[in-house]
């Protein structure tokens, strides 16, 4: 089984505050690996109520230290560890998130078997899962990488936050993106906006375009209609992710491919 499960769906700091949408990242299964990714906000509860095993996990990856996207990390690398009494999986995150002010506590490092440091343009293996951090984002004055990760029926590529730039369409080329479109209009904030995802669909034209992390302005305009509006304008196909859905690589691959 190949699959995501997102365990949230929100971003931007009031939708997660208030919970509008919830903010536990996603569950990534391949084979018998089983990571997750940005445990925010209830990524333990979100974990355990989708009867997703954490002690199961064989690795937790954080593309930055924002609380949306890390403030379960340590709960994580617990739950990972059996309390710590188990010493195991792999923390992949960028140096910062260790750093002078860190998000991963340091009574937590010991417990499981190793820590990567993400880095620009590195590839990483953990158990039957390869990715790729091909580039450094721009995201205020936190560290942050989106993702490319390897699936048997195709590459799915994940724009997490960022301004826009030149490069983006590029270097996340890939028939399955996910994109991570926090504003709806265009705007300074280091966050995607739709002017930005749609130059970026038109550019790479992937099979399928999946957008998650929604904050406010999205939310308001009905995140559904939004993604009718971008398949009319870029002729590619959206998904809209909603808290608690299941993704299975094989369904996406025989209903788009």
């Amino acid at each position: 089984m190949e699959k995501l499960v997102f365990l949230g769906t929100g971003g931007a700091r009031f939708v997660v505050s208030r919970q509008m949408r919830a903010s536990g990242g996603v569950w990534i299964s391949k084979g018998s690996t089983q990571v997750i990714l940005d445990p925010g906000p209830g990524s333990l509860v979100k974990s355990l109520e989708k009867g997703l095993n954490p002690a199961e996990l064989s690795a937790i990856i954080l593309s930055h230290r924002h609380l949306d996207h890390s403030s379960d990390v340590n709960i994580m690398i617990e739950a990972m560890t059996e309390g710590g009494f188990k010493k195991r999986g792999v923390v992949f995150a960028p140096e910062d998130a260790l750093e002078e002010d860190p998000v991963i506590l340091k009574y937590v490092r010991s417990y499981v078997e190793r820590i990567e440091i993400l880095k620009e343009g590195k590839e990483y293996t953990v158990g039957e899962l390869e990715f790729s951090t091909p580039l450094k984002h721009i995201h205020g004055n936190a560290e942050t990488y989106g993702f490319k990760f390897e699936f048997s029926p195709f590459t799915l590529s994940w724009i997490i936050d960022t301004r826009y730039f030149s490069g983006l369409a590029k270097v996340y080329k890939a028939p399955v993106m996910v994109f991570n479109m926090v504003r709806l209009p265009a705007g300074p904030l280091d966050h995607l906006s739709l002017p930005d995802v749609v130059k970026i669909l038109k550019e790479a034209q992937p099979r399928v375009g999946i957008l998650t992390h929604f904050g406010m302005t999205v939310l308001r305009a009905n995140p559904w209609k939004v993604a009718e509006g971008i398949e009319k304008s870029t002729g590619v196909k959206i998904l809209v992710a909603k808290d608690g859905w299941e993704i299975d690589m094989e369904d996406i691959f025989r209903e788009h491919f």
